[in-house]
């Protein structure tokens, strides 16, 4: 039995929640999100508060309850705060540019890498090497913000790399020279 699933998701005066049948329309200042939810799952909507409840008590439906709750909680907090990621450049000459629609970043290969930035995504650079991407879907944003990194991911000797604000790279020593 799902815990998570059960707790009710309270709705913040400046979003509005439209129920469907099976599709949820969130509306707030920044942005609109739809999303489905599976048909063994019902939802309902009274006194700003959505409450999900199980049709049946299937494995499948007990995997889905957690996770409807949360994926919607989030539509909910990003329509209304905006979600957000950090990651930190290292090394020497890494650097990172936005010109037009592009995130353009140097990292020591011998071509500048280019990225399109999505819609609803908004790139910050911070200093030199700092990115902060900000935007309203939680999975838009983590995934954007893992196709940077897939760039050029840490490396353990020296710590060079694209790295996540607070992530600790697990360092390796290396070869004793005799």
């Amino acid at each position: 039995m799902s815990r998570i699933g059960k707790l009710p998701i309270a709705i913040p005066e400046n979003v509005e929640v439209e129920v469907k049948e099976q599709i949820i329309n969130i509306t707030g200042p920044h942005g609109k999100l739809v999303r489905e939810i599976s048909s063994t799952i019902s939802i309902q909507l009274a006194n700003n508060f959505l409450t999900l409840k199980k049709r049946d008590n299937s494995r499948f439906t007990n995997q889905l309850y957690g996770l409807s709750r949360t994926l919607i909680n989030n539509m909910i907090i990003g329509v209304s705060k905006k979600f957000d990621k950090t990651l930190m450049l290292e090394g020497v000459g890494y650097r990172a540019q936005i010109v037009n629609k592009d995130l353009v970043l140097n990292l020591g290969f011998s071509h500048p890498v280019l990225l399109l930035i999505p819609d609803g995504i908004e790139v910050v650079l911070e200093k030199n090497g700092i990115i902060i991407i900000r935007g309203f879907d939680k999975e838009l944003v983590g995934q954007f913000a893992a196709t940077i990194k897939s760039k050029r991911p840490p490396e353990p000797y020296k710590g060079k790399g694209i790295l996540f604000k607070g992530e600790i790279i697990k360092r390796k020593v290396g070869k004793s020279g005799k």
